[in-house]
């Protein structure tokens, strides 16, 4: 296989921050606890099609109607729906094709054969992130033991197959849940021992709680002693079930039969959390917290630091959770968050809003809705943006984030 076109004119090999894995079966019930055993998370598989479901112990997941792992996308082929390269008039509407069981294609199940393909397509190193596991902490939030037992057992998967960075190529993000600090923060302890370089936490809200609220400090202040940085990538939210069951949509709905009122809902789930730690404060006292939105793109961005710099000046003299708003909202989103824009995005125009030291390449491969060949994002970027930026963005900015030579 010939190196991709872009691999000599950038004279560098980038640093995907948006990577994910197809989970097999066993990711939960692996390593879970044997107390745990009846309320672990499992796949179940219909003889009739060879499909797996995602069970909580004997309660169906609702997020997804199928496990991607059994039945998904191939890699790119809902590209040109994010393009505009599709036909606003067909009634058929957005139709998945080249459906793909994950097991046939070892790169994405299989770290070996991961590090070869990466190879294959000029790829230094790549943050990993879930996607069933995605679907997970929403739906059994409220038996908090046995949530906890999963994301330990999870995370214990990772490490098996996966790995935290220590060859350099792989850095997969565990999971951690915030329900409860005292289990957040044993569970961090570990991963950090084990060798992770970033951390994984869902967006939203925490169940009459937030994230950044001050119950919660002694973990942001273990996180940044650690100096490692937190990603919220996107998944199950909650707000199915928070928001759209309270204006009649379904609370549970699966991925791919999701009514429109509440996609638009889940997709202001990045916009509401960052707005929930910028004014509550979190980086007043935890300065030095750095925060990655993946997969959540960047159009909602320019609006909300706007709205975040109004509502401060609104409310000056009113204290929130965080007590008083402290500084310029939208300075501390701008010193504290980094941004993986979607590809069809155009990143030349989010580096104008937030600087280019604060946007990162991001793949999404093997995703559907990503990028086939991932070093395609750097084509918007290659003649436009000077050499050194280029650089920023498809390597330097996560490169410095996870400890990597720039």
């Amino acid at each position: 296989m010939n190196p991709p076109a872009q691999l000599s004119r950038l004279g560098y090999r980038p640093i995907d921050a948006d990577g994910h894995y197809y989970e097999p079966h066993d990711a939960f019930t692996r390593h879970i606890e044997g107390r745990f055993k009846d309320r672990a998370v499992n796949v179940r598989v219909k003889p009739e099609d060879g499909l797996g479901r995602l069970y909580y112990g004997d309660q169906k997941a609702g997020m997804m109607k199928v496990t991607q792992t059994d039945y998904t996308g191939a890699p790119g082929t809902r590209g040109g729906v994010f393009l505009g390269i599709h036909n606003d008039e067909d009634p058929g509407g957005w139709r998945q094709t080249e459906v793909i069981n994950a097991r046939d294609y070892p790169a994405m199940m299989n770290r070996t054969a991961r590090i070869a393909l990466l190879n294959e397509q000029g790829v230094e190193a790549t943050l990993l992130f879930p996607s069933v596991g995605v679907a997970v902490e929403h739906e059994i939030h409220d038996d908090v033991e046995a949530l906890y037992a999963n994301l330990r057992a999870f995370n214990r998967w990772l490490e098996d197959d996966w790995g935290y960075g220590a060859d350099g190529r792989i850095y997969a993000a565990p999971m951690i849940s915030l329900v409860d600090v005292d289990q957040a923060i044993a569970e961090t302890e570990r991963v950090l021992r084990a060798g992770a370089k970033v951390l994984h936490l869902k967006r939203g809200p925490l169940y009459g709680h937030s994230t950044a609220e001050p119950s919660r400090d002694r973990f942001w202040s273990l996180v940044q002693g650690a100096n490692i940085p937190v990603a919220f990538h996107t998944g199950d939210a909650g707000y199915h079930e928070l928001w759209g069951a309270q204006w009649g949509e379904a609370p549970r709905p699966p991925l791919q039969y999701t009514s429109p009122f509440n996609v638009y809902l889940a997709d202001t789930a990045a916009e509401d959390t960052f707005a929930n730690l910028i004014l509550n404060n979190l980086f007043v006292r935890f300065p030095k917290l750095r925060v990655l939105s993946v997969e959540n793109g960047a159009g909602w961005l320019k609006p909300l630091m706007k709205r975040l710099d109004k509502v401060a000046f609104m409310t000056r003299g009113q204290a929130g959770l965080g007590g008083m708003v402290e500084g310029r909202p939208s300075e501390t989103f701008l010193r504290n968050f980094w941004i993986c824009p979607f590809f069809e995005e155009d990143p030349i125009e989010l580096a104008e809003l937030i600087g280019y030291d604060r946007v990162l390449f991001g793949s999404d491969w093997p995703h559907p809705e990503g990028l086939e060949a991932p070093l395609d994002f750097a084509d918007k970027l290659i003649g436009v943006a000077s050499e050194s930026d280029t650089r920023k963005v498809m390597r330097a900015n996560v490169a410095g984030l996870i400890g990597l030579a720039a």
